[in-house]
């Protein structure tokens, strides 16, 4: 029997790290991508065939799925768009450069991808592609203007590719993980010292007292914090199931914030949402 392939993005840690080895272990033929080479030479390294893929150049999104599908014969019955980054910052102290960058893995990234695999998965009759928004993609949190711009646009591409695919055999759906045990406060750092001028924000006693501690200090788990296997768990049905749903919440403050957002007015949201 054909094994069945996935091509997973951002696999170096966390959440794509943990996919690409639970698909491996049920037998799927992952490809695990990660920007950087010597991720991928570590990933080879521990049974995988990983390959580089920057969301933020066209050129390595070609090269990496022409790769891919060399090695498949053309074939490729699951995209699990995972890779992203975050830079925290008040939304004044954005500049335009910041958002661009960020789009580009975030969002443009992504959608190319999306856009490149769907012709193989009208040719061959199937194919299952599953994006990674958040929490933030339902609801805000303050000092992350940036990541949640990206995961809104995200969630309303996804959902618009969700319904002009159901006169085809393609099935998109999107998965909403919360707090999950990753390095995106790490590494969103170089970003924010790239990106934000804080000390000279009018926001600057708040970034001390608040944003720079959360940042820069490790305070172990969040309180609801699960780890990367609760999100692989929701994928496996999302790529297996003869029906996947079109979302899939993971940890319980996705499940309380996308009740919270159908139930309450704005302003009752908003006030919850600022004790944060």
């Amino acid at each position: 029997m054909v094994r069945r392939t996935v091509l997973v993005t951002g696999c170096s840690s966390g959440i794509g790290y943990d996919a690409a080895h639970g698909l491996a272990r049920r037998g799927w033929r992952v490809f695990a991508t990660c920007r950087s080479g010597t991720d991928c030479a570590r990933l080879r390294d521990e049974g995988l065939e990983s390959l580089p893929l920057d969301y933020a150049e066209e050129a390595s999104i070609a090269t990496a799925l022409e790769e891919i599908l060399s090695r498949t014969g053309g074939r490729l019955d699951a995209l699990y768009n995972n890779g992203a980054f975050a830079c925290p910052g008040a939304v004044e102290d954005l500049p335009r450069g910041a958002l661009r960058e960020i789009f580009e893995t975030n969002l443009f990234g992504v959608h190319d991808l999306t856009r490149r695999v769907i012709p193989v998965m009208r040719a061959q009759g199937h194919g299952r592609v599953v994006n990674c928004s958040s929490i933030l993609g339902l609801v805000p949190l303050k000092w992350r203007g940036a990541y949640v711009a990206t995961k809104f646009a995200l969630e309303g591409l996804t959902d618009t590719l969700r319904l002009e695919m159901r006169d085809t055999p393609l099935h998109v759906s999107l998965i909403e993980p919360g707090p999950v045990t990753s390095k995106i406060r790490v590494n969103s750092i170089p970003p924010f010292e790239r990106w934000v001028d804080w000390e000279t924000s009018a926001r600057a006693d708040q970034y001390r007292a608040s944003l720079r501690k959360r940042l820069y200090e490790d305070r172990g788990p969040d309180m609801f914090e699960l780890p990367p296997s609760a999100v692989t768990k929701k994928l496996i049905h999302a790529l297996e199931a003869p029906r996947p749903r079109a979302r899939y919440y993971v940890t319980t403050p996705t499940y309380l914030m996308g009740t919270l957002r159908r139930l309450l007015p704005t302003a009752a949201l908003d006030w919850i949402i600022a004790k944060r």
